[in-house]
């Protein structure tokens, strides 16, 4: 089977999901967090400065602004209500083409993202993804969502080594088609370079160079 995989922050959506997500639990749950939004700014101060890791950056977030921990009764209507807000007005018109586009040539559409799963795959499952790759968190005993990252974040070439894992898991090692990608970040070159058609869809200066002398298609997704 052909696989189509495409990145999620400002490839399908036009905006990053992550902090909004975030502010979207702490508005709805316990408007107090908002007070924590200096220490977020600070974090993410210190992760420009190269003082902490990009998934230092997202534990500390997820912990001022969603708690330590949070049931999955909890979870589950902050996490419909987002997936509501970001299918209905944050969605490419041209990713929407793509992946109509990609079921009608029988291709498996995957998202593969560095957010996180558990609201990633809400998202993608109102827009007509098959499969989710993203960036996991840890639970705990009673199932409760973990301000931690379970294994790596899937991002760079952590993303590379997590689609090459769900591909094995999938049992598709050797046995996939044609692999097309898409994404808008240059950080996603190990997979754009591993794919057999890369798209770059409405990307960053660097991408763009990167495209330009690779060959790649260039695509504009309003």
């Amino acid at each position: 089977m052909d696989l189509a995989i495409y990145d999620m922050d400002r490839t399908v959506t036009r905006r990053p999901t992550y902090t909004s997500f975030l502010l979207h639990c702490a508005r709805r749950r316990a408007p107090w967090r908002l007070l924590f939004l200096p220490l977020v700014v600070g974090s993410m101060l210190a992760y420009v400065a190269k003082l902490i890791s990009r998934a230092t950056l997202k534990e500390i977030n997820h912990r001022l602004l969603l708690g330590g921990s949070i049931r999955p009764a909890d979870l589950k209507p902050l996490v419909d209500s987002f997936a509501d807000a970001q299918a209905a007005h944050n969605i490419r018109p041209g990713a929407r083409k793509a992946i109509a586009r990609d079921h009608a040539e029988g291709r498996r559409v995957i998202m593969a993202t560095a957010s996180y799963r558990f609201y990633a795959a809400a998202i993608a499952e109102r827009v007509g993804f098959d499969d989710v790759i993203g960036t996991n968190t840890l639970l705990g005993l009673d199932d409760s969502v973990i301000c931690r990252i379970d294994g790596e974040n899937c991002y760079g070439e952590a993303k590379m080594r997590m689609v090459a894992d769900w591909v094995e898991r999938s049992g598709l090692t050797g046995k996939h088609g044609h692999v097309r990608f898409y994404s808008d970040h240059v950080t996603d070159a190990p997979v754009f370079e591993w794919a057999d058609e890369a798209v770059a869809v409405n990307p960053h200066g660097a991408l763009r160079e990167l495209a330009a002398k690779r060959g790649w298609a260039v695509e504009d997704w309003g």
